[in-house]
């Protein structure tokens, strides 16, 4: 069965979203004067909070971290933070800086991790988005040349960016993460300082400090201690922890 996707102008995948960004466009983000929001989850190196098919994907796009007395692989998101519409996006529903919009934007409907397939019905596009235009994907591949390639050029930011990414969380004092399956770390930097920081870690990048996990249950806690992972003990300012794990 061959999906097909067009955009009708609903706005709806610019509302209430927080877009992943590049390092470059985290830094275009801040300087225009939006918030970037830093998002964190991470597993061990014995495979501890990943499914063993997604660990080469998670690992090229992680950076590998010091947690007590093991390792860990943290991945880091800098995203575009977004509560409630855009703020690029105009009363029409069009998008202000559509000719240098991030990646993520460019590539939409379509999923960065290869793991997780097109789903329509976990999109917010009403149905008519699926009911005409061109053919997005046929027999399970992909039409599209250039969204391939876009696809493939975030990708290979989220690699070539984690080691300065995890440099500019240790400048912040960001050292929390969440563990992979069980919920995100985020965090609300102040502006000034997380450009400040993108700046010297680009051209001075530091040695990984050591990170801590915050869980959600016992159970989990109980695991990443048997392995040597160290836990949290107190909360960072501007902070929350996003669990995934139902009750």
């Amino acid at each position: 069965m061959n999906t097909h996707f067009s955009c009708v102008g609903c706005g709806k995948c610019c509302t209430d979203h927080h877009v992943p960004l590049t390092l470059a466009e985290a830094r275009q983000w801040a300087a225009d004067g939006g918030s970037v929001i830093v998002l964190v989850e991470g597993f061990l190196g014995n495979g501890l909070g990943l499914p063993l098919q997604q660990r080469e994907h998670a690992e090229r796009r992680s950076a590998m971290v010091p947690s007590g007395t093991t390792q860990a692989f943290v991945a880091i998101t800098f995203a575009a933070y977004n509560p409630g519409r855009c703020r690029n996006l105009d009363e029409d529903n069009l998008c202000r800086i559509y000719e240098r919009r991030p990646l993520v934007c460019r590539i939409y409907p379509m999923e960065i991790n290869p793991h997780i397939p097109l789903n329509p019905a976990a999109k917010e596009c009403p149905p008519e988005s699926w009911e005409q235009g061109p053919v997005l994907i046929a027999g399970g591949e992909l039409m599209d040349a250039e969204l391939a390639e876009l696809i493939r050029r975030s990708r290979q930011a989220d690699r070539d960016d984690v080691q300065t990414k995890e440099a500019v969380c240790t400048l912040l004092g960001i050292r929390t993460t969440a563990l992979k399956g069980d919920g995100f770390t985020a965090y609300l930097p102040q502006m000034d300082a997380f450009t400040q920081a993108i700046e010297l870690a680009a051209s001075q990048p530091g040695v990984a400090n050591e990170w801590v996990f915050h869980v959600s249950a016992m159970d989990i806690a109980e695991q990443l201690l048997d392995a040597g992972a160290q836990l949290a003990t107190e909360v960072p300012a501007n902070y929350a922890f996003i669990p995934l794990r139902a009750a």
